[in-house]
């Protein structure tokens, strides 16, 4: 409906509300001029008194203020951000950051397939209790003080040898300790972008990486996914009209289709990011999922214009925050500078804990176990997906995701707002999607998807949406 369509009171609501949310999103900060009277009445296609009456409420509202002569001006101080005013707003039931505050406070009553982890009953809790009472016990643990700027050495000289075995070159010297791969993202964000710099993220990509380019003020754009990696045509296109500063992207398995670069995809992506003097941040996160490693961005690179970052959360253990950044040597200074601005360093407890793991040999043990499970779990979920009539858009070659099609005219945000009602937690497309591509698709975690309850449920749940929209419809 067009503005001009409403009624008076309505219209001076809905001017007034526009001023609010772009206060809200800190688009207009304290001090900044609003537009003039006769411009935001042709902006918004409305009469000048209408925007006349909003600025009178606002200034009422103690909002904006008038300076006699000049103009009207946002009042008072910044407010706090709120992540909800910044960007689209959804539905608080399939909110990205709701369901991942759902997934983390849930009880045992909730079935959970659309959270983003493995279970608790999968991880080798009792490897890491021995590895804490381990570190307990030695003498030359360091249990109270800070680590060094880098980050615990013989890990980071772990970490490199690891990154090796797919191709990374890269020294101890260029690798960063973190306390997680979100964390990385956030402080390479804060190393490299401007307000208002424009991003390039995978469509559908995860979730969180909306929330927090949004926090650090960046414009996203969303790059289409095909089943071997983002639709290179687009890709050109995007770069050459947005000029992004970085475009971040799971080289494997990605979250969420599960998809894996293919490797003349890979160098194809190199020389577009060449040509348009583009940055790469290369999430991997999932590559120890993998069962034979597949090419990285950032061994085909060397680490010249690709950063690569990645963390145990989602293999060992969320509670062991620990992680890394590997990036060129030239930029390791100022980036351990804003590391140390920002946190004072990194868990050296953790990173110790996640050496002792490593090097006993309980980590590749483990993964060994977790790749088994995941394998026989795939099949099973993807047959009972399918037998509810939903659709893979990609059988993946490992991890632990699928991304599933609904049936046709179905929406993922309303078949997880009728599932929540019953106890199941979905993860609908849209809340992936910076577009509307993700919207037919649910993610689903085998790992998650044993739970007999499942089922009943999501049947349930897709047999009431298709009623509410035959209701609907007639």
């Amino acid at each position: 409906m067009k503005a001009s369509s409403l009624s008076a009171s309505t219209l001076v609501k809905t001017v007034a509300a526009a001023i609010t949310e772009r206060i809200a999103s800190r688009q207009l900060m304290p001090g900044a001029r609003l537009p003039s009277v006769r411009a935001f009445a042709a902006a918004m296609g409305v009469s000048k008194s209408t925007v006349v009456d909003a600025y009178d409420r606002l200034g009422a509202e103690g909002a904006i203020v008038a300076r006699r002569g000049s103009g009207f001006y946002v009042s008072g101080k910044t407010r706090p951000l709120c992540l909800k005013t910044v960007g689209p707003q959804l539905d608080r039931a399939v909110d990205p950051l709701w369901i991942t505050r759902q997934s983390m406070q849930a009880g045992p009553d909730l079935v959970m397939p659309g959270s983003g982890w493995l279970p608790p009953s999968w991880m080798p809790d009792d490897a890491i209790r021995r590895g804490l009472r381990q570190l307990a016990r030695g003498s030359e643990t360091n249990l109270v003080s800070h680590d060094q700027p880098l980050g615990f050495p013989p890990l980071r000289a772990q970490i490199a040898r690891r990154l090796a075995e797919r191709g990374v070159e890269a020294g101890a010297d260029q690798v960063v300790l973190i306390d997680s791969a979100t964390q990385a993202l956030d402080l390479l964000c804060r190393f490299l972008l401007e307000p208002g710099d424009t991003v390039l993220v995978d469509d559908p990509c995860y979730f969180n990486y909306h929330g927090l380019l949004r926090a650090q003020r960046a414009r996203i754009v969303g790059v289409p996914m095909t089943p071997n990696g983002p639709d290179l045509n687009a890709l050109a296109t995007l770069l050459a009209e947005h000029r992004p500063r970085f475009y971040v992207i799971n080289s494997a398995l990605q979250n969420p289709t599960g998809s894996t670069l293919a490797p003349a995809i890979a160098h194809r992506i190199l020389k577009l990011a060449e040509v348009h003097d583009t940055l790469i941040i290369e999430d991997d996160i999932f590559g120890d999922f993998e069962g034979e490693p597949s090419p990285r961005l950032a061994g085909f690179d060397g680490l010249e214009r690709v950063i690569q970052i990645g963390s145990f959360s989602k293999t060992l253990s969320a509670a062991v925050r620990c992680g890394y950044i590997a990036l060129r040597e030239d930029w390791m200074e100022p980036l351990i500078d804003l590391k140390l601005a920002m946190s004072l360093g990194n868990s050296h407890l953790s990173a110790s804990l996640m050496h002792g793991l490593l090097t006993d040999g309980t980590y590749r043990r483990h993964l060994s176990e977790v790749r088994e499970k995941l394998g026989r779990a795939m099949a099973p979920a993807l047959r009972r997906l399918e037998g509810c009539g939903l659709s893979a858009w990609l059988e993946p070659s490992g991890g632990f995701f699928l991304w599933m099609r609904l049936p046709v005219g179905a929406d993922s945000a309303d078949v997880a707002r009728h599932a929540l009602a019953r106890g199941l937690v979905l993860a609908p497309g849209g809340a992936f999607s910076p577009s509307s591509l993700g919207n037919n698709y649910l993610r689903f975690n085998v790992a998650q998807c044993a739970d007999p309850r499942m089922i009943p449920m999501l049947e349930a749940s897709l047999d009431e949406c298709a009623a509410a929209t035959s209701t609907q419809a007639a």
